[in-house]
């Protein structure tokens, strides 16, 4: 059987969703193509952070490649769809030709309704496009600049007035956006705060209508206290490009309006001649999310272009994220169902809740129409969605991307830890502390070698005390040989004995708590704790014994006397490695990160003291990229980046064909 042909037009949230679910479903059934007119994939709903410069563009854009490197049965496309022959199954491509198809999925999104207002196509700012994100944040960068030299103080109060039309999601997210982004220019470009005004208009009497209205009016409050002008009752009736026009009002001197009063369905879906809605320009779908009229063609509708219309509601499918994956979910498993065979299903819209982010720090959340957050649990709330999202898509190179940025690597505080945990500081103050730390394990790995013998005679080592004979080490009760010897072949801080109290003193004898030579014999004392070592004290584990709930993991893992020998060595091989990629600076992150595993290993085992508590600490702290200065890693990071990603995600390209 020939594989069938299916064509996804649109690489939004619900083209996406649709080829993932196709390809995975459909591995040796049927071949995909993927046609958008860009090589990417558009976070919608980040496009404000964008517009004022709170991260880079990327955050946003998910290369195609990247997203479907591992589905070998899609095929992507950057091209235009400008014609839809329905019975002749063909699609016309404005660069590629045409392209035959057995089924197809229209998921070309929404675009913005200026609603016949004179002036808003040419003097507004739309945000709907990557486009549009970066040419607000182009405009915002020069007004202000113009303001900031501007002596006319009329001119100046019009270049810093920012007007935000429409108080739904998209207008409400970026005028929170703007007050981040007012302090921050007001200091680069030395202009008073105040003098920058930030305005929402709407035409309705309240704001943010789709939400619990308890949730909004908290929304109302934040934004009176950033001082923010909420201009309820107010309809705008003309666009000009240094003011605005309100009805029954007077008018807005301003340079900036981002009009966001509304979405409608994608004019290009004119091009395709299927049936659209009365309003909005929407393609109708029926239950199946079939395109009306075209039933028994194979023609599907997902998206912000779906004007399906739900019987719970009687409205047409909400344009937001989980509608559009559901929609997508809908067209997708019934074209399977078609192929593989199988009953298909009707469209139900089940929809968690709806939060919207008022600048980095704060924001509101409902959730499943029962829990209703605000601040930093419902901006907790969105990166979690944001995450989820990225792993829903298989991309873990985009989680890291959105964490990068929106966590580790913002600037002026714009996060939802207020900049605690993006502080980007100079990290050759950490070299030393890397090199002692690396020397540090280096000397207790070498002591597990050498045991009694002569540490540069290499011939006297692996004698008593060595972790390579056939001693055991491992104090655990299980094991049938007990390690008797262990208090004199207490190596270091990662491997003391675990004895009870009646140690010699001078067995405590860890890697930073060493007694001098000649310091004669301690007295036998209680295990005293302390996280510095004190003369004539033994120091304390930091647990005695193995705990119960631990045991059963260890016994797994060290089941008996040869197992745990093996161990033993493979231990004190690893331990020697770790400690020169620490000292040479060569993938840091990982052995930092080995480091403080393997410690809190030895301190479950009851085999680590308190004085050395802090080796898991050192080790966290060596996880910030010490190794990229005077270390290996300048050299090998970008290197395996750049082959390691090449090999595992192919070739990014500005423009697939």
């Amino acid at each position: 059987m020939s594989k069938k042909k299916i064509a996804v037009i649109g690489a939004g949230i619900a083209g996406v969703k649709a080829a993932k679910t196709l390809s995975k479903k459909l591995k040796n059934e049927a071949e995909i193509i993927l046609i958008d007119k860009h090589s990417y994939h558009t976070m919608m709903t980040q496009l404000h952070e964008i517009a004022a410069g709170r991260v880079p563009f990327t955050n946003a854009q998910y290369d195609l490649q990247k997203l479907f490197a591992h589905q070998k049965n899609v095929q992507l496309l950057t091209d235009e769809v400008v014609g839809l022959d329905k019975v002749a199954k063909k699609i016309t491509t404005k660069h590629s030709g045409v392209i035959d198809y057995d089924y197809v999925i229209v998921a070309i999104g929404g675009e913005p309704n200026d609603f016949g207002v004179p002036g808003v196509k040419k003097n507004a700012f739309t945000l709907w496009s990557m486009e549009d994100a970066l040419k607000i944040k182009r405009h915002l960068e020069k007004v202000v600049e113009q303001a900031s030299l501007e002596h006319d103080d009329e001119k100046r109060k019009a270049l810093l007035n920012f007007v935000v039309a429409g108080s739904g999601f998209t207008g409400i997210e970026m005028i929170g956006e703007l007050i981040d982004w007012r302090s921050v220019v007001a200091r680069e470009y030395k202009l008073d705060e105040s003098e920058f005004t930030l305005s929402v208009v709407e035409m309705m009497p309240t704001i943010l209508n789709t939400l619990d209205r308890k949730d909004a009016d908290k929304v109302v409050k934040y934004l009176a206290k950033k001082n923010v002008n909420l201009l309820l009752n107010h309809a705008i009736t003309e666009v000009a490009p240094d003011h605005i026009k309100i009805k029954d009002g007077a008018d807005v001197p301003t340079h900036t309006l981002i009009w966001t009063t509304g979405v409608q369905g994608n004019t290009q879906a004119t091009q395709y001649g299927l049936a659209q809605s009365e309003r909005g320009q929407r393609l109708t779908a029926n239950a199946y999310m079939e395109a009306v009229g075209f039933e028994d063609l194979g023609i599907y509708v997902a998206g912000d272009v779906s004007g399906y219309i739900e019987k719970e509601t009687g409205r047409p499918t909400p344009q937001i994220v989980e509608a559009a994956e559901q929609t997508a979910h809908t067209a997708s498993q019934n074209i399977i169902a078609d192929i593989k065979g199988g009953e298909k299903h009707q469209f139900v819209g089940k929809y968690q809740g709806t939060m919207v982010s008022v600048g980095s720090k704060w924001g509101v959340a409902s959730l499943m129409g029962k829990l209703h957050l605000s601040g930093f649990f419902a901006m907790a709330v969105k990166h979690l969605i944001f995450i989820m999202y990225t792993l829903q898509i298989g991309s873990l190179w985009y989680m890291f991307t959105y964490l990068k940025n929106e966590i580790f690597h913002t600037s002026n505080e714009r996060n939802l830890f207020r900049g605690h945990t993006s502080r980007l500081g100079n990290v050759l103050w950490s070299v030393p502390l890397r090199v002692f730390y690396g020397l540090v394990w280096l000397v207790e790995a070498s002591a597990k070698w050498v045991g009694d013998g002569k540490l540069w005679d290499p011939t006297t080592w692996f004698g008593k005390g060595s972790w390579f004979n056939n001693d055991l080490h491992f104090p655990f009760a299980w094991l049938k040989e007990a390690a008797s010897g262990a208090a004199d072949a207490a190596a270091g801080a990662s491997t003391g004995g675990a004895e009870t109290a009646t140690k010699a003193a001078d067995a405590a004898a860890g890697a930073s708590t060493a007694v001098a030579s000649g310091a004669g014999e301690a007295t036998k004392s209680a295990a005293q704790f302390g996280l510095s070592y004190s003369y004539g004290h033994e120091p304390m584990a930091v647990l005695d014994k193995l705990p119960n709930w631990m045991e059963p993991i260890f016994k797994f893992m060290i089941p008996n006397k040869e197992v745990a020998l093996f161990m033993q060595k493979f231990m004190s091989v690893v331990e020697v490695a770790l400690a020169l990629a620490l000292i040479v600076g060569a993938f840091t992150w990982l052995a930092a990160a080995a480091t403080a595993a393997l410690t809190v290993m030895f301190s479950l085992s009851g085999m680590f003291y308190w004085v050395n508590i802090w080796f898991i600490f050192v080790a966290i702290a060596l996880m910030n990229g010490s190794g990229r200065s005077f270390g290996l890693d300048k050299w090998i990071q970008p290197w395996l980046q750049k082959h390691f990603f090449k090999w595992w995600y192919g070739k990014s390209k500005s423009m697939y064909k």
